[in-house]
């Protein structure tokens, strides 16, 4: 799944292996984008951070800083966004349990899926020094 801020790439999820009740996958929020404040109404949200660093929120709590190693636990319903302030792009593993939000994240704006084997390419904008 590619967005205008990164990617996710699921590696578990209840449509893609039988049985499965929950999701699990890899997000990558490349340098000085994130994702609007949403919420998932059915899953809690398990974030592990593995590369960088950012800024979080989580409901109406006040914005904190998170780097690799930190986890963040996102309850069923609760307003969320993760923003990376870094150089480098950031990496964080994501679980849904129960399984199954990440087909809400289809009907987000700009939107783009790739084959399986395909992968992102992403480009440096052309900017000439004034």
């Amino acid at each position: 799944m590619l967005f205008d801020w990164g990617s996710i790439k699921w590696h578990v999820t209840p449509g893609s292996v039988p049985g499965a009740s929950s999701t699990l996958g890899e997000v990558v929020i490349n340098p000085n984008k994130g994702h609007d404040r949403h919420q998932h109404p059915h899953s809690d949200e398990i974030l592990y951070v593995i590369e960088g660093e950012g800024r979080q929120t989580v409901g109406d709590g006040p914005e904190f800083a998170v780097r690799a190693g930190d986890a963040v636990w996102i309850p069923m319903g609760t307003m969320h966004s993760t923003f990376n302030t870094g150089w480098r792009p950031m990496r964080i593993i994501a679980t849904y349990t129960p399984g199954g939000a990440e087909e809400a994240l289809r009907d987000v704006p700009g939107f783009v899926e790739l084959a399986p084997g395909e992968h992102p390419t992403w480009a440096v904008a052309d900017v000439k020094p004034e």
